[in-house]
């Protein structure tokens, strides 16, 4: 992906925490990650307000549904993970 320099303004505490964490090249990394992270949730909720305005509001009940396989497939992972030499 191609980059584009620009300027910003970021209160000098949010500059400092981030200098702590990181070296002085990688500020520029941090930001964008923070800034594609923060598009990407954007998109996501422009999709749900479609989707909601095409199919309705989700229930409490499909919400835990949704959950409920979030969950599971989580086991799944964890249980593949904790025994590797398991078989697809």
């Amino acid at each position: 992906m191609a980059s584009r320099k620009i300027t910003i303004t970021v209160p000098e505490e949010l500059v400092e925490s981030i200098k702590e964490r990181v070296d002085a090249r990688g500020v520029s990394g941090y930001i964008a990650a923070a800034a594609a992270h923060q598009d990407a949730m954007d998109r996501l909720r422009e999709l749900a307000q479609r989707l909601e305005e095409e199919h309705g509001p989700v229930t409490e009940d499909e919400q835990q549904a949704a959950l409920d396989r979030i969950a599971a497939i989580d086991d799944w992972h964890d249980e593949r993970q904790s025994h590797p030499d398991k078989a697809a």
